[in-house]
């Protein structure tokens, strides 16, 4: 009968997998390790079919009515936001809901730029002096701009404005307002 040979044991045993998963974690992170670097820096990754939509306040806390608010049947305090953050968030609405020429709003919910500055307010995000320095703030930039006007709504509804101009307007505005800390 040929004489067979005990296969030798490894020179290093491989890692035990310990009921919390350390072994396979320490296999993982050797193995990892052991890979050259990338040739570039890793990029953020972008989805080919576009991006998850989002609420239009993402990353604003929603306004909570307090126990006092619910017994006296009054609205809840509302949630303060800078006349930047105002004009960040009306031009998110707009982007939301869409935009709309020769009135506040439609049927279909579409807002012009006073439109999408009173529905932001009306949802419970900053006050009526911060609706006021907001719109100076609009003011300045369009008449720092060469586009003067008697008002944004003015400006909002001429027939050679266009939604990417509101945008424009409310980002340069917002911009501004964040300059000057207001």
């Amino acid at each position: 009968m040929p004489r067979t040979t005990a296969p030798t044991p490894p020179t290093t045993p491989p890692p035990l997998v310990h009921p919390d998963g350390s072994g396979l974690v320490a296999e993982i992170e050797a193995y990892l390790a052991s890979l050259p670097a990338p040739a570039r820096t890793p990029a953020p990754y972008v989805h080919p079919y576009g991006s998850t939509p989002q609420l239009w306040h993402a990353g604003h806390p929603l306004p909570r009515a307090t126990l006092l608010d619910r017994a006296l049947r009054r609205p809840a305090r509302p949630v303060p936001v800078s006349a930047a953050g105002h004009l960040r968030l009306a031009s998110r609405y707009i982007g939301a809901h869409g935009w709309l020429q020769g009135a506040m709003w439609d049927e279909a919910g579409r807002v012009c730029l006073l439109g999408a500055q009173a529905a932001v307010l009306a949802y419970g995000y900053g006050t009526p002096a911060t609706v006021r320095t907001a719109r100076v703030q609009l003011m300045e930039v369009l008449h720092a701009t060469g586009r003067p006007a008697h008002s944004p709504d003015e400006f909002n509804d001429r027939p050679t404005t266009r939604e990417g101009d509101v945008h424009l307007l409310l980002d340069r505005a917002a911009a501004r307002a964040a300059r000057l800390g207001l």
